[in-house]
């Protein structure tokens, strides 16, 4: 068989870092485009690197994202409209475009990184639990477009993950507190996450499409 070929977006540090290296450890090989070759919030950025990169592309990661904390009264334009476009129309783009190679190969895995705020709700996450809800649907929307072409689309939504970002929106009561309130009492490791995204995007997924996995220790329980 043929070695796999995976992209995978915001894979310099935290969820995005762990999913490559994890891929990397099962033989596919990892294209990890930064900034500087890949853009996500200029699409011209987008066409121009798929444009250098030849053969099929069988796995695609939507892992790139932002955060930045705003309830309804400190929303801005420019950062509603950066957040719209990195996690929401890039992966988007980025998918009608990749999904093009992958039907013409009859096979491919495109994982979508959510988040439990598509699940439940938290104060100043607003343009980001729309923005993942929106994922939550693209998922199973893509699920029903692309069965037929070999393509399974799934979506994995991590809850409170040891990364840059989380300490970056927390402080440290915070994330006591926040453990206190997760029935397995710590944060998921990165690393654990990827195991998911590996499964997903591995041959003994074959049937699995549309779904939106939650790994959040129980949280959502509560």
């Amino acid at each position: 068989m043929r070695k796999r070929v995976a992209l995978v977006t915001g894979a310099s540090k935290g969820i995005g870092a762990a999913i490559a290296v994890a891929l990397e450890k099962e033989g596919i090989t990892v294209l990890a485009p930064p900034r500087s070759e890949m853009d996500m919030l200029n699409i011209s950025s987008i066409e121009h690197y798929l444009s250098t990169v030849s053969g099929p592309i069988d796995i695609l990661i939507n892992n790139a994202g932002i955060n930045d904390l705003a309830g309804l009264e400190e929303l801005v334009q420019d950062g509603m409209t950066d957040m719209l476009q990195l996690n929401l129309v890039a992966p988007l783009m980025l998918t009608k475009l990749i999904a093009e190679r992958m039907k013409q190969h009859l096979y491919g895995r495109i994982v979508n990184v959510s988040s439990i705020w598509s699940v439940v709700a938290k104060e100043r996450r607003l343009v980001y639990s729309a923005v993942k809800s929106a994922i939550n649907g693209v998922t199973r929307t893509l699920a029903l477009e692309l069965g037929g072409h070999g393509v399974l689309v799934n979506a994995i939504a991590p809850g409170y993950v040891n990364t840059e970002l989380t300490s970056k929106n927390n402080s440290a009561e915070q994330l006591r507190q926040i453990c206190d309130n997760i029935p397995l009492q710590r944060l998921a490791e990165p690393q654990e996450i990827a195991e998911m995204v590996v499964f997903l995007c591995s041959e003994k997924n074959s049937y699995m499409t549309g779904q939106v996995l939650v790994v959040d220790g129980g949280y959502v329980c509560r």
